[in-house]
C-alpha cells in the first residue's frame, strides 16, 4: 500500500536530539518555547555545520536544564540549506542558552561558512493537555 501523500524527491536528513518528550512537558504544563532557523551553508563546509550543530545540540542538551530539544534538519530540495529546530521549557530558559557558551561558539565559527540564521517561527506550543 502507498502512503497518501507524495514521495519525496529528496531524502529528508534529520539528527534528533532529546532531553524529554515534548509531550510528557506540556502534560506538565510547561510552556514549551520552541523556534525554527535556517542556515545556508557553502558547499565545501557542508560536514563542518553538521559537525558543529550537532555538537552545539549535545553541549546544550546535557548542560543547559532548560534546552528539551534539537534538531539538525537538511532541507530536501537543497543540501546546503539548514533548519535548525529548538524546543526549550520556555523562553527564560533559550535566552539563558542564548547567553551561554555553546550558543557564542557556535556563531563564532558558523559566520565564517554559513549564511543566517533567518527566523522561520517562534512562539509557545499550544494544544489539548489531556491528549498531548
Amino acid at each position: 500500500m502507498s502512503p497518501p501523500y507524495p514521495e519525496p524527491v529528496h531524502s529528508l536528513n534529520c539528527t534528533v536530539l532529546q532531553s524529554s518528550s515534548v509531550n510528557e512537558l506540556r502534560r506538565g504544563g510547561v510552556p514549551v518555547y520552541q523556534f525554527l532557523v535556517s542556515f545556508t551553508v557553502r558547499p565545501e563546509h557542508r560536514d563542518d555545520f553538521v559537525r558543529l550543530a550537532a555538537k552545539t545540540g549535545r553541549d546544550s542538551l546535557a548542560n543547559e536544564p532548560g534546552s528539551h530539544r534539537f534538531e539538525v534538519i537538511a532541507d530536501e530540495a537543497d543540501p546546503n540549506l539548514f533548519y535548525l529546530n529548538e524546543v526549550y521549557a520556555d523562553v527564560e530558559a533559550f535566552n539563558a542558552h542564548a547567553g551561554g557558551p555553546y550558543f557564542g561558539a557556535f556563531f563564532t565559527e558558523a559566520a565564517t561558512y554559513a549564511e543566517g540564521p533567518n527566523w522561520l517561527m517562534k512562539g509557545t506550543l499550544v494544544g489539548d493537555k489531556a491528549t498531548a
